[in-house]
């Protein structure tokens, strides 16, 4: 009797190894992408203010990711293309100072533990930004905040307010290695409401800043707090989100008055304003999407190397950072995009921008 148990035993080992294999493989997911742009600019001028040649770039950007979903929780990692030391862009230009040919710069841009129960979330580690926001112009999409974010929902049954969503967060910029309140960090608070069917959506935000460097990378002079209050609006004027008005205003609450560091014409430079229009989407093959942007947007009404990096090419390089400084500009972006089938996006994007003050 006692060989009959041993040889089953033995028999169903693999049995419950396979099963073991097959149940995590049903919890793992893989997702990779591909971005490849033609970037031409034109009287386009340095950070020192004089201007650059026409030029012409061919740019690309490579992600893999993989993650672990079970019941509550789930676990990810994504890489990504990109120089380590610019968290604005994950762009490579082709031919770009990788030594005839040689390897690629690459490092993990996301890396997670996120919760959920039913209305509540939360994650630790570094993860996409947890805020609302209709577009890149205060945060990059490319820029991944670390530390923890918390967030709940609350559904109403009423045809004025459909729902609530509250959402908190602290991530550490750079730590001191000694208390969090000595670290430089950023922290934000959120509630995101909608209206009427989610026809109107007011989303506003206070975001705090603490001990912020005025020049990234290591070269800073002085550091600084932000106190930026975010008013967020969108209205879907037809069905399926044909017609979309897009509204953000930006105000940093910091009185700068007395901080010496600052140039005297720059310390009341802490309003911005975005509005766009949007038509169509690129939910289904063969949609098209028209958008039409304006922004404006003072020196410290957000912090420049963390939002986009796009609607110009002004950087840090002087101060040996590659990072982008995109704030103290106005401007309009036109864009239009196509989409080829499930997985093929067609965009083309134009600029249009002025510095406020040189």
């Amino acid at each position: 009797m006692k060989q009959l148990f041993t040889v089953l035993a033995f028999l169903l080992i693999p049995i419950v190894v396979v099963g073991q294999l097959d149940t995590i493989e049903s919890k793992l997911s893989f997702n990779a992408d591909f971005r490849f742009r033609v970037e031409q600019d034109w009287d386009s001028r340095k950070s020192d203010g004089t201007y650059r040649d026409d030029r012409t770039r061919f740019r690309y950007r490579a992600r893999a990711g993989i993650t672990y979903k079970d019941n509550w929780f789930d676990v990810g990692l994504r890489l990504r293309t990109g120089d380590q030391r610019k968290q604005q862009d994950p762009q490579l230009t082709l031919g770009d100072g990788f030594e005839e040919f040689g390897t690629l710069p690459i490092g993990f841009e996301k890396a997670y533990f996120q919760g959920h129960w039913t209305r509540i979330f939360f994650w630790l580690g570094k993860n996409d930004f947890p805020f609302e926001k209709s577009n890149e112009l205060f945060w990059s999409d490319n820029v991944y905040p670390e530390g923890i974010a918390v967030g709940k929902v609350i559904d109403f049954d009423s045809g004025f307010i459909n729902a609530l969503d509250l959402r908190a967060g602290h991530f550490i910029i750079s730590t001191s290695g000694k208390s969090l309140k000595d670290d430089a960090y950023f922290q934000g608070y959120q509630l995101l409401s909608s209206f009427f069917n989610n026809k109107i959506e007011v989303f506003p935000a206070l975001y705090l800043f603490n001990d912020i460097p005025n020049i990234p990378d290591g070269g800073a002079t002085f550091v600084f707090d932000y106190s930026i209050l975010h008013i967020g609006t969108r209205l879907n004027l037809l069905k399926r989100d044909k017609l979309k008005v897009e509204f953000d205003f930006y105000e940093n609450l910091e009185d700068y008055s007395q901080n010496d560091s600052i140039p005297n014409n720059l310390k009341e430079e802490k309003s911005g304003m975005v509005i766009a229009l949007k038509y169509g989407n690129l939910r289904m093959t063969k949609d098209w999407q028209f958008t039409a942007t304006y922004s404006q947007l003072q020196q410290y009404s957000a912090v420049d190397f963390l939002a986009q990096n796009d609607w110009a090419r002004w950087d840090y390089s002087s101060f040996d950072s590659p990072d982008g400084r995109l704030t103290n500009y106005k401007g309009v972006e036109l864009a239009v995009g196509y989409k080829v089938d499930e997985r093929m996006i067609l965009k083309a994007k134009c600029y249009f921008v002025e510095q406020l003050i040189p």
